[in-house]
């Protein structure tokens, strides 16, 4: 069985409450966070880490947020805000701009090396922000996708329907621990949706031991 572990944004401006767009409670799961990272690397699993990476001008970046779609300036390129927390440091990592690249290049690539992988994206949704996400996953098909990260309601949300969609075949096992979101209700409703489509929710604890 392959298992991969599918790190959503834990970067500074989120999960640290000092951050620029820190989300509610996020800091408090550090120590899991790091316990999933050092799991993953004690056991040979690779972890696909996904980043916001926004410059000026993109989108998602306004001074004037709805909060929906378009958010305040954060994870700006070059700022300490955007590098991911101390607790989720990949080791040796592949880095993939949101720049498409050739799919066989990519695929070789991924398979050429052993480390973690690293997808920058400047929005919400990896897959599609990113047009190199797809073709690493379906290069890794992994049989489970641990999920972890933030923000529940979305980059997480979108995370947990892409991969649904492109790997169904795939156990997809989410750390309800390790994962935070800015709206308290509308989270708590998605783990309940989540559950309920067969998706497996599971603490820190129960996966690593």
């Amino acid at each position: 069985m392959t298992t991969i572990c599918w790190d959503i944004d834990t970067q500074v401006d989120f999960i640290m409450a000092a951050g620029l767009l820190a989300v509610p409670g996020a800091d408090a799961i550090i120590p899991n966070l790091q316990r999933l990272t050092d799991w993953a690397h004690r056991s040979g699993i690779r972890i696909v880490a996904t980043a916001d990476d926004h410059d000026v001008g993109h989108a998602e970046i306004t001074d004037r947020p709805d909060w929906s779609t378009t958010f305040p300036p954060h994870c700006m390129r070059g700022t300490p805000g955007q590098q991911k927390i101390a607790a989720t440091t990949l080791r040796d990592p592949l880095l993939f701009q949101p720049v498409p690249l050739d799919a066989g290049d990519v695929a070789a690539a991924v398979r050429a090396r052993r480390g973690d992988i690293l997808l920058n994206k400047p929005g919400t949704d990896v897959f599609r922000w990113n047009p190199n996400a797809a073709t690493v996953l379906a290069t890794l098909a992994p049989d489970r996708i641990i999920v972890y990260g933030v923000a529940t309601d979305f980059c997480t949300r979108a995370a947990v329907t892409g991969l649904a969609r492109r790997r169904p075949e795939a156990e997809l096992v989410i750390v309800r621990d390790a994962i935070r979101g800015i709206d308290d209700a509308v989270s708590r409703a998605l783990v309940t949706e989540w559950r309920d489509a067969g998706h497996l929710l599971i603490t820190t604890s129960e996966l690593v031991g």
